[in-house]
């Protein structure tokens, strides 16, 4: 039970600090994935990122800190952090409602 509880815990928390700055996202991400510019995975269309996602968190964070295909290095976000990344990745690849 104790386990069970921990668990809980941390997931909830994990959840918590996990949202994106928002104004990250339409000032950056927004501007290819909401329409999937370049091919870009479209925000919401989670068959689009299951792919990505496989390659694991740690590989699609690289990717946008390199840049890939036609997103530049940082992915216009030059004032991200790595845990921005991750959290605008997972808003992204969420299943729209």
């Amino acid at each position: 039970m104790k386990k069970m509880l921990a668990v809980l815990l941390m997931a909830t928390a994990t959840t918590a600090f996990a949202e994106p700055d928002m104004s990250k996202y339409d000032r950056s991400c927004k501007i290819c994935h909401a329409a999937g510019v370049a091919n870009a995975p479209k925000t919401g269309d989670a068959e689009a990122w299951a792919p990505r996602l496989e390659k694991g968190m740690d590989a699609l964070v690289a990717s946008v800190e390199k840049g890939m295909n036609a997103m530049p290095p940082k992915g216009m976000c030059t004032d991200c952090s790595a845990e921005e990344f991750k959290a605008l990745i997972e808003y992204m690849a969420k299943p729209a409602e």
